[in-house]
């Protein structure tokens, strides 16, 4: 029984060795659940709206003034990663924070195709 046991252990082990990681990062894929979505790499960002931009960017927290060609033109929209699959947002300094979530993997390859210019 024993060995068993210890069998079991090892299994589960070695199982959460094969998990994909995530790392503790901003970067990637986001969703609202209104369907909006967004891709940060590094200081890059592809607005809801679909624009390629810059911001300002760190491991944990993302800003960026919102392009002129998008709606709220001029707002600073502020990032925080709350976990590895939660940020929030807020869209200017009284507006609320939204709570967003990484997407799946199909959006992110396709937003990541689109953040750097591939087709």
């Amino acid at each position: 029984m024993r060995a068993v046991l210890t069998s079991v252990a090892i299994c589960a082990g070695l199982l959460g060795l094969i998990a994909p990681a995530r790392a503790d990062r901003i970067d990637g894929a986001w969703c609202h659940d209104q369907g909006a979505r967004m891709m940060i790499d590094g200081p890059a960002i592809v607005t809801p709206a679909g624009t390629h931009t810059q911001g300002d960017y760190s491991r944990h927290a993302f800003s960026y003034v919102v392009p002129p060609e998008d709606p709220g033109a001029g707002t600073i929209v502020r990032m925080r990663l709350l976990n590895e699959e939660t940020v929030q947002v807020q869209a200017g300094p009284q507006a609320p924070w939204e709570t967003w979530n990484r997407c799946g993997p199909s959006i992110s390859l396709l937003e990541r195709i689109q953040l750097t210019g591939l087709s």
